[in-house]
């Protein structure tokens, strides 16, 4: 499949080239030199051809294989490639053009499996007074010193590093929940330790079990968080 070179300037994602196609074949269609400033692309018509003629290939190839797919059962290729790309931090959308699927399926593989809702940035701020609510899966009384867990109020991986009874305070019987001190992962590019993530720091927090999720789970599907 052809590879069109991208300049930083350019509007070329999908729901823009999408845009500029259907004003292109509507009734009344655009110029082929308003398209070219739509898309931000110097006004060259065969580079234009080029770009829609490939994004138009990949939509087609892409439906192709999700026709291919339908009505198929995950295979457990699948279900760790959904897992390990939703913890990294791509949305269902993404996954589901990644996987040739509907983001239906993605959604509810997602779901049954008891994947950790990893939110978007524009929802946290709705969560800023509670904590979003664990998978029945993920829900644990207790975690070792250096376990890998979900922190649901950090919506990011965390590593467990103490158990904490603080000035007397006895967390279980206050709370009926343990306590634990734990140190938040702060994560960005690839690395495969870290569900994609690339370790570079992060904070001290504490946090009661119930706000902490195990991951222990995703191990029956290949997936080793304690490397």
């Amino acid at each position: 499949m052809r590879q069109t070179r991208k300049r930083d300037h350019e509007k070329l994602d999908e729901a823009n080239l999408n845009r500029v196609i259907e004003l292109l074949e509507g009734e009344k269609p655009i110029t082929k030199k308003v398209a070219c400033e739509m898309l931000n692309i110097s006004y060259n018509t065969t580079r234009l051809g080029s770009i829609l003629a490939e994004h138009k290939d990949i939509l087609e190839y892409r439906a192709t294989r999700k026709a291919q797919n339908r009505g198929k059962k995950a295979t457990d290729l699948e279900k760790r490639d959904a897992i390990e790309r939703y913890l990294d931090g791509q949305t269902v959308s993404e996954i589901a053009k990644g996987m040739f699927r509907s983001t239906t399926f993605v959604r509810n593989l997602i779901d049954n499996i008891g994947v950790p809702q990893k939110l978007p940035k524009s929802e946290l701020s709705v969560y800023r007074h509670r904590t979003p609510m664990l998978p029945e899966s993920c829900v644990a009384e207790e975690f070792d010193i250096d376990e890998r867990v979900w922190a649901a109020k950090y919506n990011t991986i965390a590593i467990v590093k103490k158990h904490v009874i603080a000035h007397g305070v006895n967390y279980e019987n206050k709370y009926h929940s343990k306590m634990y001190q734990i140190f938040v992962i702060t994560m960005t590019d690839f690395d495969t330790k870290y569900f994609g993530w690339q370790k570079i720091g992060g904070f001290w927090s504490h946090a009661l079990a119930y706000d902490l999720g195990s991951l222990r789970h995703l191990k029956e599907y290949g997936i080793d968080i304690y490397k």
